[in-house]
């Protein structure tokens, strides 16, 4: 069961379009906790930045850096959702983001739907410490 959820769900039972469109809910709600705890801004620059980790080619590249980390249970949860058979063409992503953010928002309502919101944010953290390293190689 999610963390505040008071229905019964058994994520395992979902397809995986309807777990990625929780988890995309999931994943903008952390982001935009992580960017206001972060720094408090004007809400222009807030959106801008957000929007700036949550497109399509940003979920791809966080993908890309937790895949090596995943358990088997989320690797298939992950492929289940990227291999899922969408109505949707991307406008200003590749095929294959837009293929590897769903797989990844399918992942992230998954484990929200187990009520495990604590793994999502660890993966989330493997990025920011990423991003963290690669600021302090270049300054």
């Amino acid at each position: 069961m999610g963390l505040l959820s008071i229905y019964d769900c058994e994520p395992k039972s979902l397809s995986p379009l309807t777990l990625a469109f929780v988890g995309d809910g999931v994943f903008d709600l952390i982001v935009r906790e992580d960017i206001v705890c972060a720094a408090n801004r004007p809400v222009k620059e807030l959106n801008k930045l957000k929007v700036e980790r949550v497109r399509c080619e940003a979920q791809a590249a966080l993908m890309r850096e937790i895949e090596p980390v995943l358990t088997e249970e989320e690797t298939d949860i992950y492929r289940r959702g990227r291999n899922a058979h969408t109505s949707h063409t991307p406008k200003n992503a590749s095929n294959a983001d837009y293929h590897s953010a769903t797989g990844l928002e399918a992942l992230f309502g998954y484990l929200y739907l187990s009520g495990n919101i604590d793994r999502i944010r660890e993966l989330i953290a493997i990025r920011r410490s990423s991003s963290e390293k690669t600021m302090k190689n270049n300054g």
